[in-house]
Protein backbone atom coordinates (compact mmCIF):
# COMPACT_ATOMS: atom_id res chain seq x y z
CA UNK A 1 0.00 0.00 0.00
CA UNK A 2 3.23 2.28 0.88
CA UNK A 3 4.15 1.76 -3.01
CA UNK A 4 1.34 2.26 -4.21
CA UNK A 5 0.70 5.84 -2.78
CA UNK A 6 4.13 6.93 -3.31
CA UNK A 7 3.87 6.26 -6.88
CA UNK A 8 0.19 8.40 -6.73
CA UNK A 9 1.93 11.31 -5.37
CA UNK A 10 0.22 14.84 -6.54
CA UNK A 11 2.96 16.35 -8.97
CA UNK A 12 3.42 19.26 -6.83
CA UNK A 13 4.25 16.27 -3.89
CA UNK A 14 6.52 14.81 -6.16
CA UNK A 15 8.35 18.21 -7.18
CA UNK A 16 8.99 18.70 -3.34
CA UNK A 17 10.24 15.12 -2.77
CA UNK A 18 12.76 16.12 -5.87
CA UNK A 19 13.59 19.60 -4.54
CA UNK A 20 14.62 18.05 -1.14
CA UNK A 21 17.48 15.86 -3.15
CA UNK A 22 20.95 16.90 -2.93
CA UNK A 23 22.70 17.13 -5.76
CA UNK A 24 26.16 17.55 -4.33
CA UNK A 25 25.80 14.29 -2.62
CA UNK A 26 24.48 12.65 -5.59
CA UNK A 27 28.03 13.97 -7.47
CA UNK A 28 29.85 11.94 -5.26
CA UNK A 29 28.13 8.64 -6.75
CA UNK A 30 30.46 8.50 -9.17
CA UNK A 31 30.98 5.48 -11.62
CA UNK A 32 34.10 3.59 -10.90
CA UNK A 33 37.51 4.41 -11.55
CA UNK A 34 38.05 3.31 -14.94
CA UNK A 35 41.18 1.17 -14.38
CA UNK A 36 40.75 -2.53 -14.95
CA UNK A 37 43.20 -5.78 -14.56
CA UNK A 38 46.05 -6.29 -16.74
CA UNK A 39 45.88 -9.98 -17.21
CA UNK A 40 43.26 -12.61 -16.90
CA UNK A 41 44.45 -14.03 -13.07
CA UNK A 42 43.50 -10.56 -11.92
CA UNK A 43 40.17 -10.12 -13.76
CA UNK A 44 40.01 -13.93 -11.85
CA UNK A 45 38.59 -15.42 -14.90
CA UNK A 46 40.54 -18.63 -16.89
CA UNK A 47 39.41 -20.84 -19.64
CA UNK A 48 38.89 -24.06 -18.79
CA UNK A 49 39.74 -27.52 -20.30
CA UNK A 50 36.69 -27.06 -23.04
CA UNK A 51 38.30 -23.29 -23.57
CA UNK A 52 35.11 -21.78 -21.82
CA UNK A 53 35.97 -18.49 -19.41
CA UNK A 54 34.76 -18.89 -16.33
CA UNK A 55 35.16 -17.09 -12.81
CA UNK A 56 37.91 -18.93 -11.45
CA UNK A 57 35.90 -18.44 -7.80
CA UNK A 58 32.33 -19.24 -9.08
CA UNK A 59 32.80 -20.70 -12.12
CA UNK A 60 30.15 -18.58 -13.90
CA UNK A 61 30.51 -17.67 -17.15
CA UNK A 62 31.34 -13.54 -17.57
CA UNK A 63 28.95 -11.02 -16.60
CA UNK A 64 28.78 -7.93 -18.49
CA UNK A 65 26.15 -6.04 -16.18
CA UNK A 66 28.85 -6.12 -13.05
CA UNK A 67 27.84 -2.90 -12.34
CA UNK A 68 23.70 -2.20 -12.71
CA UNK A 69 23.21 1.03 -14.71
CA UNK A 70 26.40 1.88 -15.34
CA UNK A 71 26.86 0.76 -19.27
CA UNK A 72 29.84 2.57 -20.06
CA UNK A 73 31.87 1.38 -17.12
CA UNK A 74 30.56 -2.08 -18.07
CA UNK A 75 31.50 -1.57 -21.47
CA UNK A 76 35.06 -0.33 -20.81
CA UNK A 77 35.45 -3.03 -18.73
CA UNK A 78 34.64 -5.38 -21.17
CA UNK A 79 37.06 -4.16 -23.93
CA UNK A 80 40.22 -4.54 -21.46
CA UNK A 81 39.20 -7.95 -20.92
CA UNK A 82 39.17 -7.88 -24.88
CA UNK A 83 42.50 -6.32 -25.06
CA UNK A 84 43.72 -9.10 -22.17
CA UNK A 85 41.78 -11.68 -24.55
CA UNK A 86 43.78 -10.49 -27.89
CA UNK A 87 47.11 -11.36 -26.06
CA UNK A 88 45.99 -14.16 -24.85
CA UNK A 89 45.37 -15.40 -28.26
CA UNK A 90 49.20 -13.86 -29.35
CA UNK A 91 50.45 -16.73 -26.87
CA UNK A 92 48.16 -19.49 -27.87
CA UNK A 93 49.45 -18.88 -31.90
CA UNK A 94 52.62 -19.10 -30.98
CA UNK A 95 52.76 -21.70 -28.12
CA UNK A 96 50.09 -24.49 -28.98
CA UNK A 97 50.67 -23.88 -32.85
CA UNK A 98 54.05 -22.86 -33.08
CA UNK A 99 53.79 -20.06 -35.26
CA UNK A 100 56.17 -16.99 -34.92
CA UNK A 101 55.74 -13.19 -35.69
CA UNK A 102 56.56 -11.49 -38.98
CA UNK A 103 57.42 -7.60 -38.66
CA UNK A 104 55.43 -5.53 -41.26
CA UNK A 105 56.59 -3.37 -42.83
CA UNK A 106 59.44 -6.02 -43.49
CA UNK A 107 61.92 -2.63 -43.30
CA UNK A 108 60.38 -0.83 -40.72
CA UNK A 109 62.44 0.60 -38.18
CA UNK A 110 62.50 1.13 -34.73
CA UNK A 111 60.89 4.52 -34.37
CA UNK A 112 57.85 3.56 -36.59
CA UNK A 113 54.51 1.78 -35.92
CA UNK A 114 54.85 -1.95 -37.06
CA UNK A 115 52.35 -4.56 -37.12
CA UNK A 116 52.93 -8.22 -37.50
CA UNK A 117 51.47 -11.49 -39.36
CA UNK A 118 52.35 -14.93 -37.87
CA UNK A 119 53.51 -17.41 -40.18
CA UNK A 120 54.38 -21.31 -39.48
CA UNK A 121 58.04 -22.26 -39.65
CA UNK A 122 57.23 -23.47 -43.08
CA UNK A 123 55.67 -21.09 -44.14
CA UNK A 124 57.70 -19.71 -46.85
CA UNK A 125 59.08 -23.08 -48.27
CA UNK A 126 56.39 -25.59 -47.60
CA UNK A 127 56.30 -26.57 -51.40
CA UNK A 128 52.83 -27.92 -51.69
CA UNK A 129 49.96 -26.21 -49.50
CA UNK A 130 49.93 -22.68 -47.97
CA UNK A 131 46.99 -21.92 -45.77
CA UNK A 132 46.21 -17.88 -45.28
CA UNK A 133 43.80 -17.21 -43.29
CA UNK A 134 42.17 -13.28 -43.37
CA UNK A 135 39.77 -11.84 -40.01
CA UNK A 136 36.52 -9.48 -40.91
CA UNK A 137 36.91 -5.84 -39.45
CA UNK A 138 36.72 -4.16 -36.14
CA UNK A 139 38.91 -5.14 -32.79
CA UNK A 140 39.25 -8.15 -33.77
CA UNK A 141 43.46 -8.70 -34.13
CA UNK A 142 45.38 -11.92 -35.55
CA UNK A 143 43.66 -15.29 -34.49
CA UNK A 144 40.43 -14.29 -33.71
CA UNK A 145 37.21 -14.53 -36.00
CA UNK A 146 35.04 -13.10 -33.03
CA UNK A 147 35.99 -11.73 -29.47
CA UNK A 148 32.27 -12.13 -28.24
CA UNK A 149 32.75 -15.82 -29.21
CA UNK A 150 36.06 -16.05 -27.31
CA UNK A 151 34.57 -14.56 -23.78
CA UNK A 152 31.19 -15.94 -24.38
CA UNK A 153 30.87 -19.12 -26.03
CA UNK A 154 34.67 -20.89 -26.47
CA UNK A 155 37.95 -20.39 -28.02
CA UNK A 156 37.41 -22.75 -30.83
CA UNK A 157 34.61 -21.07 -32.21
CA UNK A 158 35.77 -17.56 -31.82
CA UNK A 159 39.74 -18.41 -32.93
CA UNK A 160 41.55 -19.50 -35.71
CA UNK A 161 43.43 -21.89 -33.82
CA UNK A 162 41.16 -24.96 -35.25
CA UNK A 163 41.82 -24.00 -38.56
CA UNK A 164 45.61 -23.39 -37.95
CA UNK A 165 45.81 -26.98 -35.96
CA UNK A 166 44.45 -28.90 -38.96
CA UNK A 167 45.99 -27.22 -41.69
CA UNK A 168 49.50 -28.81 -40.29
CA UNK A 169 47.96 -31.78 -39.59
CA UNK A 170 47.09 -31.96 -43.45
CA UNK A 171 50.32 -30.41 -44.46
CA UNK A 172 49.85 -26.97 -44.88
CA UNK A 173 51.74 -24.27 -44.23
CA UNK A 174 50.12 -21.45 -42.78
CA UNK A 175 50.09 -17.56 -42.57
CA UNK A 176 47.81 -16.01 -39.95
CA UNK A 177 47.02 -12.09 -41.53
CA UNK A 178 46.37 -8.89 -38.81
CA UNK A 179 44.38 -6.59 -40.81
CA UNK A 180 42.80 -4.77 -38.51
CA UNK A 181 46.34 -3.27 -36.61
CA UNK A 182 46.21 -0.29 -38.46
CA UNK A 183 47.66 2.55 -36.55
CA UNK A 184 49.40 3.30 -33.51
CA UNK A 185 47.29 5.31 -30.69
CA UNK A 186 49.26 7.79 -28.80
CA UNK A 187 47.98 10.19 -26.48
CA UNK A 188 47.43 13.65 -27.50
CA UNK A 189 49.00 15.91 -25.22
CA UNK A 190 45.77 18.67 -23.44
CA UNK A 191 45.89 21.61 -24.66
CA UNK A 192 46.01 24.67 -21.96
CA UNK A 193 42.61 26.11 -21.53
CA UNK A 194 42.55 29.82 -21.01
CA UNK A 195 40.44 30.72 -17.42
CA UNK A 196 38.06 34.26 -18.79
CA UNK A 197 39.56 37.28 -16.94
CA UNK A 198 36.60 38.90 -15.41
CA UNK A 199 37.69 42.28 -16.07
CA UNK A 200 37.37 41.76 -19.97
CA UNK A 201 33.64 40.50 -19.63
CA UNK A 202 31.60 43.23 -19.97
CA UNK A 203 28.53 41.74 -18.10
CA UNK A 204 28.22 42.97 -14.78
CA UNK A 205 29.32 40.67 -11.61
CA UNK A 206 25.72 39.20 -10.54
CA UNK A 207 24.24 38.62 -14.14
CA UNK A 208 27.61 36.26 -14.33
CA UNK A 209 27.42 34.84 -11.22
CA UNK A 210 23.43 34.13 -12.05
CA UNK A 211 24.80 32.81 -15.36
CA UNK A 212 27.52 30.43 -13.45
CA UNK A 213 24.82 29.33 -11.22
CA UNK A 214 22.34 28.14 -14.20
CA UNK A 215 25.85 26.41 -16.22
CA UNK A 216 26.85 24.35 -13.03
CA UNK A 217 23.03 23.36 -12.59
CA UNK A 218 23.08 22.11 -16.23
CA UNK A 219 26.36 20.35 -15.74
CA UNK A 220 24.89 18.47 -12.52
CA UNK A 221 21.85 17.59 -14.90
CA UNK A 222 23.50 16.23 -17.26
CA UNK A 223 25.85 14.20 -15.14
CA UNK A 224 22.52 12.23 -13.15
CA UNK A 225 20.84 11.64 -16.60
CA UNK A 226 23.97 10.14 -18.48
CA UNK A 227 26.54 9.05 -15.52
CA UNK A 228 29.58 10.07 -17.08
CA UNK A 229 32.05 12.24 -15.00
CA UNK A 230 34.96 10.62 -16.03
CA UNK A 231 36.94 12.70 -19.19
CA UNK A 232 39.05 9.86 -21.29
CA UNK A 233 42.34 11.10 -22.91
CA UNK A 234 42.19 12.23 -26.14
CA UNK A 235 44.42 9.75 -28.51
CA UNK A 236 45.45 10.26 -32.00
CA UNK A 237 46.90 7.39 -34.67
CA UNK A 238 49.61 7.54 -36.28
CA UNK A 239 49.18 5.27 -39.40
CA UNK A 240 51.45 2.04 -40.35
CA UNK A 241 52.93 2.57 -43.71
CA UNK A 242 51.63 0.11 -46.14
CA UNK A 243 49.55 -1.34 -43.81
CA UNK A 244 46.60 1.65 -42.78
CA UNK A 245 43.50 -0.03 -43.45
CA UNK A 246 42.59 -3.73 -44.07
CA UNK A 247 43.28 -3.49 -47.51
CA UNK A 248 46.04 -2.27 -47.83
CA UNK A 249 47.12 -4.73 -45.55
CA UNK A 250 46.04 -7.62 -47.58
CA UNK A 251 47.72 -6.43 -50.88
CA UNK A 252 51.18 -6.30 -48.42
CA UNK A 253 51.28 -9.47 -46.93
CA UNK A 254 50.53 -10.91 -50.40
CA UNK A 255 53.33 -8.73 -52.21
CA UNK A 256 55.92 -9.32 -49.52
CA UNK A 257 54.71 -12.74 -47.87
CA UNK A 258 52.01 -15.27 -50.08
CA UNK A 259 53.41 -14.31 -53.63
CA UNK A 260 57.04 -15.62 -52.62
CA UNK A 261 55.93 -18.32 -50.62
CA UNK A 262 56.92 -21.73 -52.60
CA UNK A 263 53.74 -23.46 -52.06
CA UNK A 264 52.31 -24.34 -55.20
CA UNK A 265 48.80 -23.93 -54.40
CA UNK A 266 47.72 -21.14 -51.89
CA UNK A 267 44.00 -21.51 -49.91
CA UNK A 268 42.17 -18.33 -48.50
CA UNK A 269 39.47 -18.36 -45.95
CA UNK A 270 38.23 -15.11 -45.58
CA UNK A 271 35.66 -13.80 -43.14
CA UNK A 272 33.11 -10.59 -43.30
CA UNK A 273 35.21 -7.43 -44.62
CA UNK A 274 38.00 -9.82 -45.18
CA UNK A 275 36.03 -11.30 -48.54
CA UNK A 276 35.94 -7.58 -49.44
CA UNK A 277 39.58 -7.72 -49.49
CA UNK A 278 40.48 -10.34 -50.75
CA UNK A 279 38.28 -9.15 -53.81
CA UNK A 280 40.05 -6.10 -53.64
CA UNK A 281 43.56 -7.97 -53.84
CA UNK A 282 41.92 -9.76 -56.73
CA UNK A 283 41.34 -6.32 -58.65
CA UNK A 284 44.88 -5.21 -57.82
CA UNK A 285 46.87 -8.45 -58.48
CA UNK A 286 44.36 -10.47 -60.63
CA UNK A 287 47.33 -12.42 -62.74
CA UNK A 288 49.18 -13.31 -60.13
CA UNK A 289 46.28 -14.53 -57.64
CA UNK A 290 44.56 -16.64 -60.48
CA UNK A 291 48.11 -17.85 -60.83
CA UNK A 292 48.53 -19.22 -57.23
CA UNK A 293 45.34 -19.40 -55.34
CA UNK A 294 43.76 -22.95 -55.80
CA UNK A 295 40.52 -22.11 -53.58
CA UNK A 296 38.92 -19.43 -51.57
CA UNK A 297 36.74 -19.97 -48.61
CA UNK A 298 34.77 -16.86 -47.59
CA UNK A 299 32.14 -17.00 -44.64
CA UNK A 300 29.45 -14.29 -44.21
CA UNK A 301 31.73 -12.17 -46.82
CA UNK A 302 30.15 -8.22 -47.27
CA UNK A 303 32.44 -8.27 -50.77
CA UNK A 304 30.07 -6.53 -53.53
CA UNK A 305 31.39 -7.41 -57.13
CA UNK A 306 29.11 -4.30 -58.80
CA UNK A 307 30.69 -1.84 -55.93
CA UNK A 308 34.35 -2.77 -56.19
CA UNK A 309 34.47 -2.54 -59.76
CA UNK A 310 35.24 -6.54 -60.31
CA UNK A 311 36.05 -7.43 -63.85
CA UNK A 312 34.36 -10.19 -65.71
CA UNK A 313 37.38 -12.04 -65.56
CA UNK A 314 36.93 -11.77 -61.80
CA UNK A 315 33.44 -12.80 -61.34
CA UNK A 316 34.44 -15.86 -63.51
CA UNK A 317 37.08 -16.82 -61.54
CA UNK A 318 35.47 -16.43 -58.44
CA UNK A 319 32.43 -18.54 -59.84
CA UNK A 320 34.77 -21.57 -60.38
CA UNK A 321 37.50 -21.30 -57.07
CA UNK A 322 35.37 -19.25 -54.71
CA UNK A 323 32.48 -20.64 -52.13
CA UNK A 324 30.47 -18.23 -49.94
CA UNK A 325 29.27 -19.98 -46.41
CA UNK A 326 26.80 -17.71 -45.69
CA UNK A 327 24.46 -17.08 -42.39
CA UNK A 328 21.26 -18.73 -43.24
CA UNK A 329 18.27 -20.97 -41.46
CA UNK A 330 18.82 -23.95 -44.15
CA UNK A 331 20.89 -26.77 -43.21
CA UNK A 332 24.78 -26.52 -43.54
CA UNK A 333 25.80 -26.55 -47.33
CA UNK A 334 22.84 -25.75 -48.52
CA UNK A 335 22.95 -24.02 -51.76
CA UNK A 336 21.37 -20.32 -51.26
CA UNK A 337 20.32 -17.70 -53.97
CA UNK A 338 23.56 -15.91 -55.36
CA UNK A 339 22.95 -12.09 -54.79
CA UNK A 340 25.16 -11.44 -57.75
CA UNK A 341 26.97 -13.38 -59.96
CA UNK A 342 30.07 -14.38 -58.48
CA UNK A 343 30.82 -17.38 -56.04
CA UNK A 344 28.44 -20.09 -54.87
CA UNK A 345 26.66 -19.44 -51.92
CA UNK A 346 26.01 -21.91 -49.19
CA UNK A 347 24.00 -21.99 -45.77
CA UNK A 348 26.78 -22.13 -43.02
CA UNK A 349 24.34 -24.12 -40.59
CA UNK A 350 24.00 -20.67 -38.61
CA UNK A 351 21.74 -17.79 -38.79
CA UNK A 352 25.05 -15.93 -36.58
CA UNK A 353 26.96 -13.65 -38.50
CA UNK A 354 29.90 -14.15 -36.11
CA UNK A 355 29.67 -17.89 -36.45
CA UNK A 356 29.94 -18.78 -39.80
CA UNK A 357 33.86 -19.86 -39.95
CA UNK A 358 33.15 -22.24 -36.98
CA UNK A 359 30.37 -23.91 -38.36
CA UNK A 360 31.66 -24.01 -41.68
CA UNK A 361 34.88 -25.56 -40.86
CA UNK A 362 34.95 -28.99 -41.99
CA UNK A 363 32.63 -28.25 -45.04
CA UNK A 364 35.84 -25.93 -45.73
CA UNK A 365 38.71 -28.42 -45.41
CA UNK A 366 36.02 -30.47 -47.83
CA UNK A 367 36.25 -27.94 -50.32
CA UNK A 368 39.49 -27.65 -50.32
CA UNK A 369 40.50 -30.88 -50.51
CA UNK A 370 38.08 -31.50 -53.39
CA UNK A 371 39.82 -28.11 -55.23
CA UNK A 372 42.84 -29.48 -54.79
CA UNK A 373 42.20 -33.09 -56.35
CA UNK A 374 40.78 -30.69 -58.87
CA UNK A 375 43.68 -28.68 -59.56
CA UNK A 376 45.89 -31.99 -59.97
CA UNK A 377 44.03 -33.55 -62.40
CA UNK A 378 43.75 -30.86 -64.73
CA UNK A 379 47.89 -30.31 -64.41
CA UNK A 380 48.01 -33.85 -65.06
CA UNK A 381 45.72 -33.73 -67.86
CA UNK A 382 47.81 -30.80 -69.31
CA UNK A 383 51.14 -32.54 -68.63
CA UNK A 384 50.09 -35.62 -70.78
CA UNK A 385 48.57 -33.59 -73.60
CA UNK A 386 52.09 -31.65 -73.74
CA UNK A 387 53.71 -34.81 -74.06
CA UNK A 388 51.26 -36.38 -76.75
CA UNK A 389 51.83 -33.38 -78.50
CA UNK A 390 55.18 -33.54 -78.56
CA UNK A 391 55.81 -37.19 -79.24
CA UNK A 392 53.25 -36.78 -82.80
CA UNK A 393 55.15 -38.04 -85.90
CA UNK A 394 55.93 -35.21 -88.29
CA UNK A 395 53.33 -36.32 -90.91
CA UNK A 396 50.21 -35.50 -88.94
CA UNK A 397 50.80 -32.25 -89.68
CA UNK A 398 49.44 -30.38 -92.50
CA UNK A 399 52.47 -28.97 -94.08
CA UNK A 400 50.59 -26.42 -96.12
CA UNK A 401 49.94 -24.57 -93.42
CA UNK A 402 53.16 -23.54 -92.16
Amino acid sequence: VFIRRQMFLPPYKTHYLLSRIDLDELMKKDEPPLNFPKTLEEFEYAFNEQGRLRHTTTGEAYVFNAREDLHRWNQKRYEALGEIITHYVYQLLETKCNLTKEIVPVDATEEEPRSFIYMSADGMSNPTKLLVLIQGCGVVRAGQWARRLIINQDLDSGTQIPFITRAQEEGYSVMVLNPNENHLEVERPAKPTALPSPEASDEPAEKRERKDDRESKKKRDFYEKYRNPQKESETEQIPIRENGSPEEHVLYAWDHFVSKAAARNVFVVAHSYGGLSLVELLIQREAQVKNRVCAVAMTDSIHNIWHQDASKSIQEWLQQHCRNWVSSPEPLDTPVEPMLSDCPRVSAGTERHELTSWRSFNSIFQFFSEALQTEEEETSNTVTTRSSHRTKPDHDHNHNDL
